[in-house]
């Protein structure tokens, strides 16, 4: 049987759910490359950061902070990522503007070349007349997602070469993320 894999993604269907801003110094100046939290790269954070409320609601334990979509998670759910995927995965302490329990921001720090161009739906990738010579042969989008598990290997938990705003999970780390009752995420199948 084929291993199976989830996208991660954020469920905003949560009734009364806040929404947080993009993570920022503690004095408040915002971070110089915010896009750094997605680029499934390993990460050196110098200093703490603090990720404000832009709407107040019921608190999250996941949640993708900011245009950004750095992923900002509780204790329990960094607790799930800790022990199953230890070596792929950095956890940065943030504090949560009105918060007193910890939360992390989570960087997926593997970047896999994984997506099953076949079984998607449509695949569109940057091409030199779109004007982004820096992404040209990357995905530009991509419609019915797939992953080819072969090419995923052992991988429990990574981003995508080319398209990596989704965090992609294996079925095991899914079952055990949905076992803490986490709210703020939802999984797809892909």
């Amino acid at each position: 049987m084929s291993k199976r894999f989830y996208a991660l993604e954020i469920d905003v269907y949560v009734p009364g759910r806040w929404y947080l801003s993009a993570p920022a110094k503690i004095d408040g100046q915002e971070v110089d490359d915010i896009w750094q939290f997605v680029e499934g790269k390993p990460l050196q954070l110098s200093e703490r950061l603090q990720v404000p409320v832009s709407r107040p609601g019921k608190p999250l334990d996941i949640d993708f902070a900011g245009a950004g979509q750095s992923p900002v998670v509780s204790a329990r759910v960094a607790s799930v990522f800790r022990e199953l995927s230890p070596d792929t995965v950095q956890l940065f302490p943030v504090e949560v503007e009105g918060q007193s329990v910890p939360y992390y921001l989570l960087n997926v720090s593997r970047l896999i070349d994984a997506v099953d161009e076949r079984a998607c739906r449509s695949v569109e990738r940057w091409k030199p007349e779109d004007g982004r010579p820096d992404r040209v042969g990357e995905y530009h989008a991509i419609s019915g997602l797939r992953i080819d598990p072969a090419k995923a290997g052992d991988a429990r938990v990574f981003r995508l070469w080319g398209y990596s705003l989704p965090i992609i999970v294996d079925e095991e780390v899914k079952v055990a993320l949905e076992a803490t009752g986490c709210a703020g995420g939802m999984f797809t199948e892909v």
